[in-house]
């Protein structure tokens, strides 16, 4: 058997807050949660799901997992009216990055400043005037060999 992941555990510093991010902007719904020593809430994400636990700590840094989404030039919208783009890369030079396969990546914060890596299966289906800011990422780092081929396999 292949192992999978089945859920990823972030923080939450309000519970409700980092529940209605994640629920209204990537429809994730709250499922039955058993109770633990501190407020706990599971929401379902496709087959895996997200467990959002309230602690009074800081988010790591760098520590991201990634969502595909079916309408990623939504969420880039609320990116920009929230201004939660996330700004952990100085050497990045903007918030949208192509990978060699055409996956396109956007990173924000959530309420609780976890970083969310946001995916998109094919950068030939955005908007131009959303192609036109993504940085690929050959223009930052040399992408040859392996590093060519490598895919998230969002792709059906």
């Amino acid at each position: 058997m292949t192992a999978t992941i089945n859920h990823v555990s972030v923080l939450a510093r309000d519970l409700d807050d980092s529940v209605a991010f994640y629920r209204d902007l990537f429809d994730m719904e709250p499922v039955p949660t058993p109770n633990f020593e501190v407020p706990v809430q599971w929401m379902q994400c496709g087959d895996a799901q997200l467990h959002l636990f309230e602690r009074e700590v800081d988010a790591p840094s760098y520590h991201h997992f990634g969502i595909t989404v079916p309408d990623f030039e939504a969420v880039y919208r609320y990116a920009v009216e929230t201004d939660c783009f996330a700004n952990w890369d100085d050497s990045a030079p903007g918030a949208l990055f192509e990978l060699p396969d055409g996956v396109v990546q956007l990173y924000i914060n959530d309420p609780a400043g976890n970083l969310v890596e946001v995916d998109h299966p094919d950068v030939t289906t955005l908007d131009d005037d959303l192609r036109e800011q993504i940085t690929n990422r050959s223009e930052l780092t040399s992408q040859s060999g392996e590093a060519a081929r490598a895919t998230l396999n969002l792709r059906e």
